[in-house]
């Protein structure tokens, strides 16, 4: 039984593993460019990013996932994601790249405004442009400002994960739920804990060690 439930539950493990990889995948470099935006000196596309992030972090994900994947047929009578050979992954994939591209977008915001201006002047001095200087000279020290900051939320989303079960994605937790109505036994849900444990614990093995090798800018 124990051989039965490890293979089922490392099945739903992998589509957990792969709506995370993805995630990150899209949402990092993302973040940076919302980032780019709600600093912007134009209101134009300052204030829209600001609002968009404001919405996204200030409601429920589980939120956000059902309106993305019945928002469009329910909307526009069109069940966009119907149409496509995983409809349920991507739009769980979209939802959660979204929501955590704004998170992300506010802890690049927080690292690069906590730079002295004076590293900027002193560069442009020196005959740098200011993208020159940002990626020469401002963009390690931004970097190993939020790495404590980004695992948080990275470890946050090996759980969040979880939530794609709302939209009958077979993540982990799904299949651990399963064992409940199948067979009747509650243990396997339970079980499901040391996956996301393990998981949890190697990545913050990982960003331990990550900060300590930037250690060299404190």
């Amino acid at each position: 039984m124990l051989a039965t439930v490890t293979a089922t539950l490392l099945g739903g493990f992998l589509t957990t593993l792969k709506l995370f990889a993805l995630t990150l995948l899209f949402s990092l470099p993302l973040g940076l460019v919302i980032s780019f935006g709600s600093m912007s000196r134009h209101a134009i596309l300052r204030l829209p990013v600001r609002f968009i992030i404001w919405v996204v972090r200030g409601t429920p994900l589980m939120l956000q996932l059902l309106v993305i994947y019945y928002g469009p047929g329910i909307i526009f009578g069109n069940p966009f994601w119907n149409g496509l050979g995983e409809g349920r992954f991507i739009a769980a994939l979209v939802s959660f790249v979204i929501n955590y591209s704004c998170y992300f977008s506010e802890i690049y915001r927080g690292g690069i405004q906590s730079i002295d201006i004076g590293q900027y002047e002193a560069g442009q001095v020196l005959g740098l442009s200011r993208s020159q200087v940002f990626f020469r000279v401002i963009l390690l020290q931004v970097v190993k400002r939020i790495v404590p900051p980004i695992s948080n939320e990275i470890i946050t989303l090996v759980k969040d994960t979880s939530l794609a079960r709302v939209i009958a994605v077979y993540e982990i937790i799904w299949e651990g739920q399963s064992f409940i109505k199948g067979a009747g036994i509650i243990w396997p849900l339970f079980y499901t804990g040391v996956f996301y444990l393990v998981f949890s614990g190697l990545l913050t093995l990982l960003f331990g060690y990550i900060e300590k090798k930037l250690g060299y800018f404190e």
